[in-house]
């Protein structure tokens, strides 16, 4: 199946709490990429992301780190550092290696047990976990993650993780990796069908951007718990500019196929990497990154669980 780790030298691993409903995805570059970041929302929650800046001194990253948790998950980095570190894997900065983890949360403490959230454990063992082989669905940090929540977490939907990579010509391969914990709905971009929303009264998802015409607010409901974060990888050869602008540009792929996208209360990050030596127009590039961030947002949500506690696209069928 299509994926991020079709991009040779990415590995992807989750830590997964079934019992609180929480956990980590840790994507792996153990030789290094080159990187770039787009945030979208006003209420992310990150760590690390000033090394992605085209000004900053370090060249590389070497892992990202996708958490629930909200901000208390970043602490999962810590894990991911030591696993890297143990590898003699980082920044060359003469005493010691520094392992460049950049890093973002989603807020899911209102679907498991909010006094449980990923820990530096956590983090080190997604890392163990790593492979090529990507589950998806409500695994890692797509675990508590929820969609569609105008009118509040119990007439929500579940979302998840998903990932999808597309191939160009002469060997060139864009993969993507999704959690969707929007506050808006997700739709099917194959066939413009509504795949998750807000619940109305007959079970049926209802279009959060109606309910909005009509003076719904969120009121209390939704108010931190949102969030969508993707991340890119590709074979193509890309200065940390470039690859901030298919980061950019990816951004509105999601815009495409998430309604509404980028709110207020939406912490929305994508990070965008380059792992290989061949040469690509940047605007094709992106295109063919749309495509795999599209297809990876749908697959979040076809593939979700919502463990009896919330309902999932299957349960709909």
């Amino acid at each position: 199946m299509p994926s991020l780790t079709d991009v040779p030298g990415v590995k992807v691993g989750h830590f997964t709490d079934n019992k609180a409903l929480t956990g980590c995805t840790v994507v792996l570059f153990e030789r290094g990429a080159k990187a770039g970041v787009d945030v979208v929302g006003t209420a992310s929650g990150t760590r690390q992301l000033d090394s992605l800046s085209p000004l900053h001194l370090v060249e590389e990253v070497h892992a990202i780190l996708l958490t629930g948790g909200s901000s208390f998950g970043l602490d999962a980095a810590t894990g991911v550092m030591r696993y890297l570190e143990e590898r003699g894997i980082g920044f060359d900065a003469g005493v010691v290696r520094i392992p460049i983890v950049p890093s973002a949360v989603i807020f899911d403490l209102g679907v498991g047990d909010p006094k449980v959230r990923p820990t530096a454990e956590m983090g080190y063992r997604a890392c163990l976990e790593a492979s090529t082989e990507v589950q998806e669905g409500s695994v890692g940090v797509g675990t508590g993650a929820t969609v569609g929540k105008l009118l509040g977490i119990q007439r929500a939907m579940k979302g998840g993780v998903g990932t999808w990579s597309v191939r160009g010509p002469s060997g060139v391969v864009v993969g993507a990796l999704v959690v969707v914990n929007a506050f808006g709905d997700v739709m099917d971009w194959r066939t413009g069908e509504q795949l998750a929303g807000p619940l109305g009264e007959d079970g049926r998802p209802q279009r959060t951007s109606e309910l909005l015409k009509k003076g719904f607010t969120k009121g209390r409901f939704g108010l931190f718990e949102n969030t969508t974060l993707a991340v890119l990888a590709t074979n193509v050869s890309l200065t940390k500019v470039e690859a901030t602008k298919m980061a950019q540009m990816a951004s509105m792929a999601l815009a495409k196929v998430i309604s509404p996208f980028g709110t207020p209360f939406d912490g929305d990050v994508v990070f965008a990497a380059s792992l290989g030596d061949l040469v690509f127009d940047l605007t094709n590039l992106a295109t063919l990154a749309e495509e795999a961030v599209m297809e990876a947002t749908r697959r979040a949500i076809l593939k979700a669980d919502g463990f009896g506690k919330v309902k999932a696209w299957r349960d709909l069928r």
